[in-house]
């Protein structure tokens, strides 16, 4: 890893790459042809699990059901012996410090969504108190939602200063920037918002809210990490990445750690630069790992429902 250089220049983001629709699709396909090992797949599974951000964004959710969720975090199959935990436990600002305590003693951090998520459509204020309200009750990270329609508009310089201002409120939180990919359509502007995001001072990009669809793709992933390789080799400085929504599968988890791991490298390949933001994959990994081990399929009844 080289040394962090200081940022230069902010870029004229009128000016992203353009990205070669067919490339970008042609190799992102490649990367679900690779031939994976046995001993690969299982190593592959369990880091796959310790990737996981655990979500529950329901109107509906109430501190019996986080708190069940943070318990499953931290057990997600005893019958197992050695498997990692997720990575975190993803809510809403009321019930952050719910999840907090739930999670107490264990390595599990506490994400948080933020800004008026999944819309983002409020005020400044109303975005940075909401931010500032996670934060003090405990949120390890926040994840906001870019403001699209501004973004849309062409108003650049109002999503950076907005990303910087959520940053600057964070502390010493890490901030996750969620695109919502899914509206801004093509793959340029995908790049474009990427290249924002970073210079704001994001942590994490982070493909979508998972509540539009589509939501998180392998090439849209792919534009995402190549916008994170291309500003690691202009600033030294490594951001980390989310694909969330969509991601039900262990099988389709293992394409996205390839291309990861053949983008990015050795670095990315663990949950401080990389995650999945897909609840409903922990249980399909667990499945494939109890097949791995004992030859059998157990039935999904076995596993709790998130």
């Amino acid at each position: 890893m080289i040394a962090e250089k200081k940022i230069a220049a902010i870029p004229d983001f009128s000016n992203s790459p353009h990205i070669d629709h067919v490339g970008v699709e042609e190799r992102a396909s490649r990367f679900t042809k690779r031939s994976i090992k046995a001993e690969t797949k299982l190593n592959g599974l369990k880091l796959t699990l310790n990737m996981i951000d655990l979500t529950t964004l329901e109107g509906k959710d109430t501190d019996g059901k986080v708190k069940q969720l943070c318990y499953k975090a931290q057990h997600l199959h005893d019958s197992y012996p050695g498997l990692p935990t997720v990575a975190a436990v993803c809510v809403y600002p009321s019930m952050v410090s719910v999840a907090k305590k739930s999670l107490e003693g264990s390595a599990i951090n506490v994400a948080s969504v933020a800004t008026a998520f999944p819309s983002g459509q409020a005020s400044r204020d109303v975005k940075i108190r909401d931010v500032k309200f996670a934060v003090n009750n405990g949120a390890d990270e926040v994840d906001m939602v870019i403001s699209r329609g501004k973004f849309l508009q062409g108003e650049y310089n109002f999503v950076f200063d907005e990303i910087a201002a959520v940053k600057e409120a964070c502390g010493t939180a890490r901030l996750k920037v969620i695109l919502e990919t899914g509206e801004l359509v093509t793959y340029d502007k995908v790049r474009r918002a990427s290249d924002i995001a970073m210079y704001a001072g994001a942590d994490f990009i982070k493909t979508s809210t998972g509540k539009i669809s589509p939501a998180a793709t392998m090439p849209v992933t792919l534009v995402m990490l190549e916008a994170i390789r291309d500003f690691y080799y202009k600033t030294g400085k490594m951001i980390a990445m989310k694909p969330a929504g969509g991601i039900s599968k262990s099988k389709a988890a293992l394409h996205y750690l390839v291309m990861l791991k053949e983008t990015l490298g050795d670095a990315w390949m663990n949950n401080h630069w990389f995650r999945f933001g897909a609840s409903s994959l922990a249980n399909d990994v667990l499945m494939q790992l109890e097949k791995e081990r004992t030859g059998v399929y157990q039935s999904a009844n076995y596993f709790s429902v998130d």
